[in-house]
């Protein structure tokens, strides 16, 4: 543990700051992307991501330390890690008066398979849940069409925000107006699934989830307790969801990450599901499979599946060698709209 001195003219000498760890760990069974979360407190806690503190006598690195914790409380050995960011804001701070340490937490997302013949709705793994991360973001989820609650809930709440001060400038120097446009499309054909976070960051500071209300957001306190718009999660534990979703989404156009969630072999319908589930996008089918084929991060395992319902289908399997051969390549799925 680390200290500083304290800001807060109520409190005296320094005030504690804890380093903590967090991790989304996401896994897709059966064409649902899962993240992997905990319950704190009793009944009716809010989910959260797994989380737990950085011992520097223990843990050489943060790393280390993330996957000692992870494999303690849930038995899982977690394979690619990768950190994306340091949170330490808003659904962090400590109340007047607090002398408990604020912790300032290092996110991670992780990336792990479950058993072939583990069900695709995993419930009790060592007390922990697999859910959705749709449920924490429905309105990423645009494999059946965009999602209605954009237009009958979320586009009304921004416009409200909008009118309340419609010369405001963000910090990127954009008007309110401009945001929604740029981020919910509400004329055009789409939105860029990478920006997930810039989404949830745009309806928590217009007041429209749960934690804005929580942690005091101005826009929130006015408009009252919002309905629920998606599961909220504790802390800010569902903005480091959403940057973990949209550096996934990102990442795996550039870089084979995706092969990371898929078993040793698989069909390229199987393939094409388990991107569709974390893009939230619906792929076409002949330009997805000409992808691939042209990527060289796939071949033929000279084997075929009998579990299609109908035609048996080619087996494939992740061409590792690639990632020698120089730069390894993505799968550059186009946005659809």
């Amino acid at each position: 543990m680390t200290r500083i001195l304290s800001t807060n003219p109520e409190t005296t000498g320094p005030l504690p700051v804890a380093i903590g760890l967090t991790a989304a760990i996401v896994a897709v069974p059966a064409d649902e992307p899962l993240i992997l979360t905990v319950r704190t407190g009793g009944t009716g806690a809010l989910a959260a991501l797994p989380s737990g503190p950085f011992d520097p006598v223990r843990h050489r690195t943060f790393e280390i330390g993330l996957r000692a914790w992870v494999a303690e409380q849930t038995g899982m050995s977690l394979g690619y890690v990768e950190q994306l960011y340091t949170f330490g804001d808003r659904g962090r701070h400590a109340r007047a008066g607090d002398r408990d340490p604020h912790v300032v937490s290092v996110g991670y997302l992780a990336l792990t398979r479950l058993a072939e013949d583990q069900p695709g709705d995993v419930r009790d793994f060592r007390g922990r849940d697999f859910r959705s991360w749709y449920e924490f973001f429905p309105w990423e989820d645009w494999r059946t069409g965009r999602p209605e609650l954009i237009e009958t809930t979320i586009l009304s709440g921004l416009a409200e925000w909008v009118e309340a001060a419609p010369a405001a400038l963000s910090s990127s120097g954009l008007r309110r107006r401009d945001r929604v446009s740029l981020l919910f499309h509400p004329n055009s054909r789409g939105f860029n699934e990478e920006n997930a976070l810039e989404r949830y960051e745009l309806l928590y500071e217009a007041g429209l989830v749960e934690e804005a209300w929580r942690d005091g957001r101005e826009a929130a306190l006015k408009r009252g307790r919002p309905a629920p718009l998606g599961t909220p999660m504790q802390h800010d534990h569902r903005r480091i969801l959403a940057t973990a979703m949209g550096r996934l989404r990102a990442k795996m156009k550039y870089r084979p990450v995706i092969f990371e969630l898929m078993p040793p072999s698989f069909t390229l319908t199987e393939l094409q599901r388990t991107v569709e589930a974390i893009t939230g996008r619906h792929l076409h089918k002949q330009n997805f499979r000409r992808l691939v084929e042209t990527s060289a991060a796939v071949e033929p395992t000279g084997e075929v599946s009998l579990k299609t319902g109908g035609r048996p289908a080619a087996l494939f399997h992740f061409r590792r060698n690639v990632l020698q051969e120089g730069p390894a390549p993505g799968l550059r799925v186009g946005i659809r709209g």
